[in-house]
Protein backbone atom coordinates (compact mmCIF):
# COMPACT_ATOMS: atom_id res chain seq x y z
CA UNK A 1 0.00 0.00 0.00
CA UNK A 2 1.38 3.34 -0.97
CA UNK A 3 -0.01 6.71 0.09
CA UNK A 4 0.59 10.20 -2.07
CA UNK A 5 -0.65 13.66 -1.30
CA UNK A 6 -0.84 15.80 -4.55
CA UNK A 7 -2.82 18.72 -5.23
CA UNK A 8 -4.83 18.44 -2.25
CA UNK A 9 -5.89 14.73 -2.84
CA UNK A 10 -4.94 11.56 -1.21
CA UNK A 11 -4.05 8.43 -3.05
CA UNK A 12 -3.65 5.52 -1.81
CA UNK A 13 -2.20 3.02 -4.58
CA UNK A 14 -1.84 -1.23 -4.23
CA UNK A 15 -1.17 -3.73 -6.07
CA UNK A 16 -4.27 -6.10 -4.71
CA UNK A 17 -7.61 -6.60 -6.20
CA UNK A 18 -10.78 -4.69 -6.19
CA UNK A 19 -12.16 -6.38 -3.37
CA UNK A 20 -9.46 -5.93 -1.14
CA UNK A 21 -9.48 -2.29 -2.30
CA UNK A 22 -13.30 -1.81 -1.43
CA UNK A 23 -12.18 -3.53 2.24
CA UNK A 24 -9.64 -0.80 2.80
CA UNK A 25 -11.86 2.21 1.74
CA UNK A 26 -14.65 0.19 4.45
CA UNK A 27 -11.66 0.65 7.19
CA UNK A 28 -10.53 4.01 6.30
CA UNK A 29 -13.81 5.64 6.40
CA UNK A 30 -15.05 3.75 9.81
CA UNK A 31 -11.52 4.74 11.21
CA UNK A 32 -12.21 8.34 10.28
CA UNK A 33 -15.95 8.52 11.44
CA UNK A 34 -15.35 6.39 14.97
CA UNK A 35 -11.88 7.38 16.20
CA UNK A 36 -11.54 10.95 14.71
CA UNK A 37 -15.19 11.91 15.16
CA UNK A 38 -14.94 13.12 11.21
CA UNK A 39 -17.94 12.50 9.00
CA UNK A 40 -16.79 11.26 5.70
CA UNK A 41 -18.35 10.54 3.08
CA UNK A 42 -18.15 7.21 1.06
CA UNK A 43 -19.21 8.08 -2.07
CA UNK A 44 -16.62 10.81 -2.50
CA UNK A 45 -13.90 7.74 -2.44
CA UNK A 46 -13.50 7.02 -5.87
CA UNK A 47 -11.89 3.45 -6.55
CA UNK A 48 -9.80 3.39 -10.23
CA UNK A 49 -8.46 0.63 -11.60
CA UNK A 50 -5.17 1.47 -13.41
CA UNK A 51 -3.73 0.40 -16.42
CA UNK A 52 -1.45 -2.16 -16.40
CA UNK A 53 1.27 -0.84 -18.64
CA UNK A 54 1.57 2.89 -17.98
CA UNK A 55 0.37 5.79 -16.22
CA UNK A 56 0.79 9.14 -16.30
CA UNK A 57 1.75 10.57 -13.01
CA UNK A 58 3.17 14.47 -12.18
CA UNK A 59 4.42 14.27 -15.70
CA UNK A 60 5.98 11.38 -16.73
CA UNK A 61 4.75 8.40 -18.31
CA UNK A 62 5.55 5.53 -15.87
CA UNK A 63 5.41 1.85 -16.65
CA UNK A 64 6.46 -1.58 -14.79
CA UNK A 65 7.93 -3.77 -17.59
CA UNK A 66 9.62 -7.33 -17.17
CA UNK A 67 13.42 -7.47 -18.24
CA UNK A 68 15.12 -11.06 -18.97
CA UNK A 69 18.58 -11.02 -17.83
CA UNK A 70 20.44 -14.26 -18.79
CA UNK A 71 23.65 -15.07 -16.31
CA UNK A 72 25.97 -17.63 -17.69
CA UNK A 73 28.28 -19.27 -14.70
CA UNK A 74 30.51 -22.07 -15.38
CA UNK A 75 32.29 -24.33 -12.55
CA UNK A 76 34.87 -26.16 -13.96
CA UNK A 77 33.29 -28.74 -16.24
CA UNK A 78 29.97 -27.99 -15.88
CA UNK A 79 28.01 -24.53 -17.50
CA UNK A 80 24.98 -23.84 -16.50
CA UNK A 81 22.68 -20.51 -17.44
CA UNK A 82 20.40 -19.13 -15.09
CA UNK A 83 17.32 -16.49 -16.62
CA UNK A 84 16.31 -13.87 -14.05
CA UNK A 85 13.18 -12.03 -14.66
CA UNK A 86 12.91 -8.72 -13.14
CA UNK A 87 10.71 -5.83 -13.21
CA UNK A 88 12.01 -2.33 -13.67
CA UNK A 89 9.85 0.90 -13.09
CA UNK A 90 10.69 3.20 -16.02
CA UNK A 91 9.41 6.72 -16.57
CA UNK A 92 9.51 8.17 -19.71
CA UNK A 93 9.53 12.12 -21.31
CA UNK A 94 5.57 12.16 -22.56
CA UNK A 95 7.28 14.02 -25.43
CA UNK A 96 4.44 14.74 -27.56
CA UNK A 97 2.61 17.08 -24.89
CA UNK A 98 6.32 18.66 -24.70
CA UNK A 99 6.21 19.44 -28.06
CA UNK A 100 2.69 20.47 -27.92
CA UNK A 101 3.74 23.45 -25.20
CA UNK A 102 7.08 24.36 -27.44
CA UNK A 103 4.54 24.80 -30.76
CA UNK A 104 2.49 26.92 -28.64
CA UNK A 105 5.10 29.07 -27.32
CA UNK A 106 6.42 29.36 -31.09
CA UNK A 107 9.64 27.33 -30.15
CA UNK A 108 8.81 24.66 -33.12
CA UNK A 109 5.67 23.81 -35.53
CA UNK A 110 3.39 20.82 -33.84
CA UNK A 111 5.44 18.32 -36.12
CA UNK A 112 8.88 19.67 -33.85
CA UNK A 113 10.72 21.37 -36.02
CA UNK A 114 12.16 24.27 -34.65
CA UNK A 115 11.62 27.39 -35.77
CA UNK A 116 12.63 31.40 -34.92
CA UNK A 117 10.32 34.01 -33.58
CA UNK A 118 10.38 37.89 -34.81
CA UNK A 119 9.74 39.32 -31.65
CA UNK A 120 12.83 37.34 -29.90
CA UNK A 121 15.16 38.95 -32.15
CA UNK A 122 14.27 42.31 -30.96
CA UNK A 123 16.28 41.18 -27.62
CA UNK A 124 20.26 41.14 -26.89
CA UNK A 125 22.23 37.99 -27.57
CA UNK A 126 22.36 37.45 -23.89
CA UNK A 127 19.12 38.07 -23.40
CA UNK A 128 18.36 35.28 -26.47
CA UNK A 129 20.82 32.36 -24.75
CA UNK A 130 19.83 33.03 -21.40
CA UNK A 131 16.15 32.64 -21.89
CA UNK A 132 16.64 29.08 -23.79
CA UNK A 133 19.29 28.57 -21.17
CA UNK A 134 16.60 28.90 -18.18
CA UNK A 135 13.78 26.43 -20.22
CA UNK A 136 16.61 23.78 -20.98
CA UNK A 137 17.35 23.81 -17.32
CA UNK A 138 14.23 23.88 -15.72
CA UNK A 139 13.13 20.60 -18.47
CA UNK A 140 16.64 19.16 -17.07
CA UNK A 141 15.91 18.82 -13.92
CA UNK A 142 12.35 18.44 -13.74
CA UNK A 143 12.89 14.82 -16.08
CA UNK A 144 16.36 14.32 -15.15
CA UNK A 145 14.88 11.05 -13.35
CA UNK A 146 13.72 9.72 -16.71
CA UNK A 147 15.18 6.42 -17.74
CA UNK A 148 14.85 6.99 -21.42
CA UNK A 149 16.05 10.21 -21.72
CA UNK A 150 16.31 10.15 -25.93
CA UNK A 151 12.75 12.15 -25.94
CA UNK A 152 14.34 14.54 -23.01
CA UNK A 153 17.52 15.47 -25.51
CA UNK A 154 15.11 15.51 -28.59
CA UNK A 155 13.28 18.78 -26.79
CA UNK A 156 16.51 20.02 -26.31
CA UNK A 157 18.09 19.88 -29.69
CA UNK A 158 14.55 22.01 -30.50
CA UNK A 159 15.45 24.26 -28.26
CA UNK A 160 18.93 24.39 -29.16
CA UNK A 161 18.13 24.93 -32.63
CA UNK A 162 15.16 27.31 -32.11
CA UNK A 163 17.84 29.43 -30.31
CA UNK A 164 20.52 29.27 -32.74
CA UNK A 165 17.59 30.35 -35.88
CA UNK A 166 16.26 33.33 -33.65
CA UNK A 167 19.87 34.60 -33.54
CA UNK A 168 20.35 34.03 -37.22
CA UNK A 169 17.50 36.16 -38.03
CA UNK A 170 18.62 38.29 -35.58
CA UNK A 171 22.10 39.10 -37.37
CA UNK A 172 20.72 38.58 -40.78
Amino acid sequence: MHYVRYQGKSILASKDTPLFMNKWKYYLVNLWQYHFYAWFQPGRIDINQLCNYSIDFLGYCSSVRLNSSVVRSQMLENSFIINNAMKKFETIVPIIPLIGSLSKANFCNTLGHPISKPTRADLSDSDIIDRFLRICRNLSHYHSGSSKKKSLYRVKYILRLSCVKTLARKHK
